[in-house]
């Protein structure tokens, strides 16, 4: 990619770091400061003209309080690799069971059986034993 030409791609994030710069009230000026280059060389990211980095990409995500991939959703492509790429699949949304707890005991169990010591397994029981008992109120 280094070296190609800037196409609609980069007409497009230059489009929306230009509208969350403004939604964000900053001036080229302040950005290009925090860049530590021109506000012409940010008006030539803006336009498209230029390519972005992906630091400077990342210092504008920072400033304007939105998610990297944010100026990167809806991107037009203009390759054959799909979207997904090589990641992973996209993830599911975490659903809160009815008790928030559920699993936890188990989770715990598994992890201390699997790294601890017999001494050290004992001992955790006795204290999840005593705070049982501190709760219970007795």
């Amino acid at each position: 990619m280094a070296g190609q030409k800037p196409d609609a791609r980069d007409a497009y994030i230059g489009q929306r770091m230009a509208d969350q710069r403004r939604k964000a009230s900053l001036t080229q000026r302040s950005v290009a400061r925090n860049f530590g280059l021109s506000a012409a060389q940010l008006q030539k990211y803006e336009k498209g003209t230029n390519r972005i980095s992906a630091v400077h990409l990342d210092i504008i995500a920072r400033m304007t309080g939105k998610p990297l991939d944010f100026f990167l959703r809806g991107m037009p492509r203009l390759d054959p690799v799909a979207e997904t790429g090589f990641g992973e699949e996209k993830q599911e949304g975490y659903q809160a069971p009815d008790n928030p707890w559920a699993g936890l005991a188990e989770t715990v169990a598994r992890y201390v059986a699997e790294n601890f010591p017999e001494d050290a397994r004992r001992d955790f029981a006795a204290a999840v034993a005593a705070l049982n008992e501190k709760l219970k109120g007795e």
